[in-house]
Parts: structure tokens; C-alpha cells; sequence
């Protein structure tokens, strides 16, 4: 029999059991996709989970209509081709670890889309990479992995993954 994860109510009692039965594993196929999903497959695995893949296309405002009505066509269509092939080729190679859901691909604000898609899918567990990203980098990028710990109704694991760095 598979052991449940157990949860600790607020009193800190342990409440009741959680088993992982849908995962969404946010990507934006960057490093640390790839850690993200091996982690989400560990836990999968014995529990017999469906994992679900998203990714976020954010469209940046431009300042000039014009380059905005442009970026709207076929490079905003070019981006999305793009990113929905490398979802399916990350897909393809995690098949073997479970039950992976066609991958989910969205416009908009990251942080949205993320708890849109766990509401739509059912999920009750997202794992997710964070960049641990400090000072000027963590103030212009933000952090998508904080604000979906601070906004997810359900439980979020983190994975942190070093930035790359090229060699000197």
C-alpha cells in the first residue's frame, strides 16, 4: 500500500492525508526545466499522478501601436510554434516516468496562468524551479516562483536551481 503524504493543520495536528493525484509543473524552458519534471515525476511515479506541462507566452507592451499590432502576428505565432514544440519535445522524453498530460501552452501573465491551470486541471501539488535571483536582477524580473507560493491555493514545491554560469 502506498504511504500518503500527511499534512499539518494549522494547529500543527496532522489532518488528513494528501496524495498526489494531478501535478502542474510550470516551464519556461529555460534551465531547470528538466529538474522541475524529474522531481514531479519522483512523486508521480508511486502515487500514479498525471503530471500537466505549462507555459506562459508573455507579449511584451510596447510602447509604439504599430510594432504592437506586428508583434501580435506572426512573431507572437513564431514564439508560440516554438515553445509549444519544445513542450511536446519535453513531454516525449518524460513519458516513460508517467502519465503526462498534453502540455498546456497560454498567453498572458505567468503567475495567472500558473493558478488558472491548477484550478482547470485539478492539480493539488505544482512543482516549480526558482532561479533564487537577488538584488537588481530579483527587482527587474521578479520572482514567478514567490508570487505563485504566495497566490497558489494548494501546496507548491519548490526546486532551486543555480543559474548557469560561462565559463571565464
Amino acid at each position: 500500500m502506498k504511504k500518503p503524504l500527511l499534512r499539518r493543520g494549522p494547529e500543527h495536528e496532522l489532518t488528513e492525508a494528501v496524495t498526489p493525484k494531478t501535478i502542474l509543473v510550470p516551464t519556461d524552458l529555460g534551465e531547470g526545466a528538466d529538474a522541475a519534471l524529474e522531481y514531479a515525476c519522483d512523486l508521480a511515479r508511486p502515487f500514479g499522478a498525471r503530471i500537466h506541462l505549462v507555459s506562459a507566452i508573455t507579449i511584451p507592451a510596447l510602447g509604439v501601436p504599430e510594432l504592437g499590432v506586428a508583434m501580435t502576428g506572426s512573431v507572437v505565432d513564431g514564439m508560440m510554434a516554438d515553445t509549444l514544440q519544445g513542450l511536446e519535445a519535453l513531454v516525449a522524453r518524460y513519458t516513460p516516468c508517467g502519465e503526462m498530460m498534453k502540455p498546456i501552452l497560454k498567453s498572458g501573465d505567468p503567475v495567472d496562468i500558473i493558478n488558472e491551470t491548477a484550478r482547470e486541471v485539478g492539480a493539488d501539488l505544482i512543482v516549480m524551479t526558482t532561479h533564487g535571483r537577488t538584488g537588481v536582477a530579483r527587482w527587474l524580473l521578479g520572482s514567478v516562483a514567490e508570487q505563485v507560493v504566495r497566490s497558489a491555493t494548494i501546496p507548491v514545491l519548490t526546486i532551486h536551481v543555480a543559474p548557469h554560469k560561462a565559463a571565464a
